[in-house]
């Protein structure tokens, strides 16, 4: 049953629903649109009589040149793109993106890593290596590699999946797999491929067999995937698309009446199996909301409805083009997801030209199945100066904490960072990439991806892009203070 504009203005009234312009559940960065003066003294005189503020102090710079933590913190390299090495012999790949962790056999976590790897194999020095029965187009560079560390610390990696491309956030399962998202469009012919991309596969990081003959999940449509969720009691999939010319979407799969999902059934749906559509926002007055970066307030709550999309496997127009203005409702660069608290965090990396609204650095929105409403929760103004420490950027990949509000990944201008957003209405950062890829005159720093805890919450894991390198951290973790 769709959400009408009438339904959801009627219930806004009625339950007090937040809407435009209310104060904000989660804080923004330094440079934020939201907090006002009094709110920010408030929580720094609550800071005080509390004996200290969220987070865990400032970074300190490391004498290895890597990773700036705060005291107390340790981290520790598991993968490195061209010096550790495979099961079988060859390096591991580069360009690590998403990443979840499972509880493994014998206490083991095993971890299964996007590679980011777009165009023909000779393009990149490590791609994912063709591992026989495991690949789906073997012109492709990208795909998951497999990381298993051991209690005693020893570490083996393995392919879960090659001859896919670009590979980029994914999402687990309530079933404990790993769904990887094809960032791209590329049909056989175009940039060497043998074969269609642009769809979500499905690896299985505990059992080798089910991993064989990949089989991309057509229902779920060929589009620049980012990330997939799964709603774990109602099965819908939602999937954010990273894409412009025009905006991306937001999408939602229904499964097909008596489909029960589990281990091994997705790759069993027929092509055009349940329902694929688009989001559609508006707010408390019934109007159309054509574009995310509209929203200028935290707090901001939209209604959402869903659109048929018409041809999901983009044959010959791409889906996000499939749609006329006052269809659907787009955002820059829609990006990681994780479920959490009911519902659905969504990223959205940054407004600028391209976008209707205000230009902004990031967003972080939540999504609520039961009530089908979409909710501000993180807006970062303008970096100013990202050359600068201390603001927040580009929003990324994302995961909820074990301790409390949210941990995101940088992808932004200038110095990178992993920083966390707390329940309460604040940020602080929690590590800063020290690696320097460019020159002493003009420095680079890649970004951060593929942030996940393990499952008991001792160890954050998070990859920087590039070169390929998967880190895990572990510290004096604490809840954060609401």
């Amino acid at each position: 049953m769709s959400l009408t504009r009438r339904d959801f203005a009627r219930t806004s009234a009625v339950t007090g629903v937040a809407l435009a312009g209310s104060a904000g559940v989660l804080a923004t960065a330094p440079n934020a649109l939201a907090s006002t003066e009094s709110e920010i003294a408030s929580e720094e005189s609550a800071d005080a009589r509390h004996g200290g503020g969220v987070g865990y102090g400032p970074l300190i710079a490391d004498p290895e040149g890597l990773l700036a933590l705060p005291a107390g913190f340790k981290y520790r390299v598991i993968t490195y793109s061209g010096r550790t090495k495979l099961e079988s012999g060859e390096f591991t790949p580069s360009n690590h993106d998403g990443t979840a962790a499972f509880d493994g056999p014998r206490g083991t976590t095993l971890l299964v890593n996007n590679h980011e790897l777009g165009g023909p194999r000779a393009r990149w020095p490590y791609p994912v290596p063709l591992t026989e029965g495991l690949v789906y187009d073997p012109a492709a560079s990208g795909g998951c590699t497999v990381v298993e560390v051991r209690p005693d610390g020893r570490v083996a990696e393995w392919v879960g999946i090659a001859g896919t491309a670009t590979n980029c956030a994914g999402g687990s399962t309530p079933w404990d797999t790993w769904l990887t998202c094809e960032e791209t469009e590329d049909k056989a012919g175009a940039n060497g491929m043998t074969k269609d991309h642009g769809y979500v596969f499905e690896v299985d990081p505990a059992d080798h067999r089910a991993n064989k003959n990949p089989k991309p999940i057509k229902a779920f449509g060929r589009y620049a995937h980012e990330a997939v969720v799964i709603d774990p009691k109602r099965g819908h999939a939602f999937l954010t698309e990273d894409a412009s010319n025009p905006n991306g979407l937001l999408f939602r799969w229904t499964p097909p009446e008596h489909f029960h999902h589990g281990r091994g059934k997705l790759r069993t749906l027929a092509d055009d199996a349940g329902t694929l559509q688009a989001f559609k926002c508006f707010d408390s007055g019934g109007k159309f909301v054509d574009d995310l970066s509209r929203a200028t307030k935290i707090g901001t709550v939209y209604g959402v409805d869903w659109i048929d999309v018409p041809d999901r496997d983009a044959r010959t127009t791409s889906v996000r083009k499939q749609f006329t203005a006052g269809q659907v409702t787009r955002a820059r660069k829609l990006e990681g997801m994780w479920w959490g608290d009911g519902g659905v965090y969504i990223v959205s990396s940054y407004a600028r030209a391209e976008s209707p609204g205000q230009p902004h650095d990031g967003s972080v929105w939540f999504y609520d199945p039961k009530r089908r409403t979409l909710t501000l929760k993180v807006l970062i103004g303008v970096n100013p100066d990202p050359s600068k420490d201390g603001a927040f950027d580009g929003p990324d990949n994302i995961t909820v904490s074990p301790y409390g509000g949210l941990v995101i990944a940088e992808d932004g201008e200038g110095i990178q960072h992993l920083f966390g957003a707390t329940d309460s209405g604040r940020t602080y950062p929690i590590a800063r990439n020290e690696l320097n890829i460019g020159t002493p005159e003009e420095p680079e720093y890649s970004e951060f991806a593929g942030v996940t805890f393990s499952c008991d919450g001792r160890t954050l894991y998070a990859n920087i892009q590039t070169p390929g390198i998967m880190l895990a951290i572990t510290g004096p973790w604490k809840r954060q203070r609401r």
